[in-house]
């Protein structure tokens, strides 16, 4: 209590407090703002059924169910972030804008958002496409996607609102606390517990137990894992540095080294990855050759989540692990470390300056990416199994696994900044 009041009195972390809520209120009204022309009865219908629409909608707080003009979140944002961070390791001029410090980053970060209508336009097609095939083609329940009046203000309507998206999280992350982006993320998946939690509820009251008692294991299972995703993501490899220069306190440093590098990015290419083949069977399960449906009714019953599989958990559980060293590849450069140790005359006792200790450190890498791959895939995959052997579904779970891990993130990061502004607050006092 002490320390809600600490925070309270402080008037600039008040302050920034109060306008991330108010910028929170803001995008749960925007999310409840539907497009024109949409049934959404059909639709809740449809997502209730869960399948692969369930898991687009996880993370954007019921603004899909509803057909919001913000439905698709700020996936195109997280999808042009991972694309230019991957156009930075091939094209050398970007490489070098990013090295250029802070006005770098806000040249890259002015690159991601051009990129990332372009990309919002074309996946809203998509997802409009997507969900008319899964609405079973009821007339007059959405939108004629084969129609290019009806789809196309649809699809600047849903591109822009991924844009007012942006631009409100970048506001949260300049005037605000915490991360934007990761913020809106985390009020889109805390703002659907309560609907679960009530329809959980609707279901006892008209006699429907069949669920009430997976649900009540689930989320204490899911308490359980709470408290070992929070050891998981503060887990790291200290290794110790060693300082020439007298100027580092004590001569000695940690270069830490975390094991979940890659944070929840692997979790998010493998469900784009794994999605696709029971997205694109939707597609193909009306053609007009026998050989193309009988594929496609493969993918549907083999890579379908919402009937998942052996075949569907263990592709799921390798592309989260291959990703996972992907990414890190993309972010950890050892030889540059080990270059900027050198130039800093710092060293890893035992291990020669330059290719030794990126050796090293490349080695360590690889062994915290081997246990935070595994332990990734496990989290994604235990909301997964639970639905295989209980009457719940998808949509009946309070939070997925990648929810779970954004949340935690979040909350530990908001109580970093938080720290932190109550311990400068204390020392412009004491100063």
């Amino acid at each position: 209590m002490n320390h809600l009041v600490r925070i309270w009195k402080n008037k600039d972390l008040r302050k920034k407090i109060l306008f991330t809520l108010f910028i929170i209120l803001i995008l749960r009204a925007v999310a409840h703002i539907t497009v024109p022309g949409v049934d959404p009865r059909v639709l809740e219908e449809t997502f209730q059924s869960g399948g692969a629409l369930s898991i687009f909608a996880a993370l954007t707080g019921g603004s899909m169910e509803r057909f919001s003009i913000v439905m698709m979140g700020l996936s195109p944002y997280i999808n042009a972030s991972i694309i230019v961070q991957l156009m930075t390791v091939a094209i050398p001029k970007l490489e070098a804008i990013s090295k250029e410090g802070d006005q770098g980053r806000k040249k890259i970060n002015s690159i991601t958002r051009w990129l990332t209508y372009p990309l919002a336009f074309l996946q809203s097609y998509g997802m409009i496409a997507l969900i008319a095939q899964s609405t079973h083609g009821v007339e007059g329940a959405f939108i004629d996607y084969t129609n290019p009046a009806e789809v196309l203000p649809a699809m600047i309507t849903i591109s822009t609102g991924t844009l007012l998206l942006v631009w409100l999280g970048e506001l949260i992350s300049e005037k605000g606390i915490g991360n934007g982006i990761s913020m809106i993320i985390f009020a889109g998946i805390v703002s659907s517990m309560p609907s679960v939690f009530g329809n959980m509820l609707l279901n006892a009251e008209l006699g429907n137990t069949g669920k009430i008692l997976p649900f009540i294991l689930f989320v204490a299972f899911t308490v359980l894992l709470l408290m070992i995703v929070v050891v998981f993501t503060d887990a790291h490899k200290a290794i110790p540095i060693t300082h020439t220069s007298r100027s580092a306190k004590g001569g000695k440093s940690v270069l830490p080294i975390r094991v979940l590098q890659a944070g929840m990015i692997p979790i998010i290419f493998s469900v784009s990855m794994i999605t696709f083949p029971s997205v694109l069977a939707q597609f193909l399960r009306n053609a007009d050759y026998a050989w193309v449906q009988k594929m496609a009714e493969f993918w549907n019953i083999h890579f379908n989540s919402g009937n998942p599989t052996p075949e569907y958990l263990a592709l799921y559980f390798i592309l989260i692990v291959a990703f996972t060293y992907f990414y890190v590849s993309i972010t950890f450069n050892p030889e540059n470390v080990a270059e900027n140790l050198q130039k800093r005359g710092g060293f890893i006792a035992g291990r020669r300056p330059g290719k030794e200790t990126a050796e090293y450190l490349g080695y360590v890498s690889n062994r915290m990416n081997l246990w935070g791959g595994f332990f990734l895939g496990a989290i994604a995959l235990v909301p997964i199994v639970f639905t295989m052997f209980t009457d719940l579904t998808s949509s009946d779970l309070i939070i997925s696994g990648s929810g779970l891990i954004i949340v935690v993130g979040v909350v530990l990061e908001l109580i970093r900044q938080v720290n932190a502004q109550l311990a400068m607050h204390d020392y412009d006092k004491l100063a």
